[in-house]
């Protein structure tokens, strides 16, 4: 392993098990290349404070592997999770999602379907941390309420889908593209590396929204790629924004101002929508 190969991620006085987590979900992910998966940063060390990884040498995506990237995802997706809120294999710890440096707790669990698993495990927990926070208020979780009571309806077919594994933080910066394999031999063409991931049980499509969160090059053919392997289930495109409630919400946690008003904003939309 040489010196100039490796990444070193570290925080001082981070939270119990947050890098052995990354790392965890990090080669769960990294299973799915023997299907033909997406590639995921190698991991190399880990220990309480940091993470030794793969340095990836970047470039820019294209056409012809941002079709390639989907149809990888779509193969990770397959690979599936034992429940919904599974944590990645071999850990039984904490789980994480958000920055490096304000990283908050994300429940793990064993649910059986979606509906419950996106109210209980994901939507009201980050609500009611923002509530604590002081960001988000009482008629902010009234009306995440009525979003959850309504996810039957707004979940559709999709909520007939299995637990997929996905990497949980899918938003463009956490796919790099590079032209380098890990041997350090220049490809053919280049390929997505996944990196940073909150990895879990859940469902594909939040993968997919988070794509499309903050924009992603060539997410039409990324998309194309994925439904050449895996078909989504129809009405993807009016879910997009119910799987966005999530990391929104996230972000009214970290960041507050304007996030705060996109998330009623997103809600309202989801529920006029009915």
């Amino acid at each position: 392993m040489m010196a100039q190969m490796v990444h070193r991620k570290s925080r001082n006085f981070s939270p119990i098990g947050f890098f052995e987590c990354e790392a965890k979900g990090l080669l769960w992910l990294k299973e799915a290349e023997k299907i033909g998966g997406p590639r995921v940063v190698d991991v190399y060390e880990w220990g309480e404070d940091y993470l030794d990884i793969e340095r990836i040498a970047p470039t820019s995506a294209t056409v012809e592997s941002a079709y390639d990237f989907g149809q990888a995802l779509a193969k990770m997706h397959d690979m599936g999770a034992e429940s919904f809120g599974a944590p990645p294999a071999h850990y039984d710890g904490t789980c994480y999602f958000g920055p490096l440096q304000d990283p908050v707790e994300m429940d793990c669990g064993n649910w059986d379907n979606v509906v419950d698993y996106y109210a209980e495990g994901r939507l009201i927990p980050m609500v009611e941390l923002g509530l604590r926070r002081g960001v988000l208020t009482h008629a902010d979780m009234e009306l995440t309420e009525d979003v959850c009571t309504a996810l039957p309806h707004l979940m559709g077919a999709a909520a007939e889908d299995k637990p997929a594994r996905v990497h949980g933080d899918l938003w463009s910066g956490n796919v790099m593209w590079t032209n380098t394999s890990s041997e350090g031999n220049t490809l053919g063409h280049g390929e997505a590396v996944l990196i940073d991931p909150a990895a879990h049980g859940g469902h594909r499509e939040e993968d997919l929204s988070m794509l499309a969160l903050f924009g992603m090059s060539y997410l039409n053919e990324i998309l194309r790629g994925y439904q050449s392997v895996h078909p989504l289930k129809k009405g993807f495109e009016s879910r997009r924004t119910l799987w966005q409630l999530y990391p929104i919400a996230g972000h009214c946690v970290f960041f507050g101002g304007g996030y705060v008003s996109q998330y009623r904003s997103m809600c309202h939309q989801l529920l006029r929508s009915l």
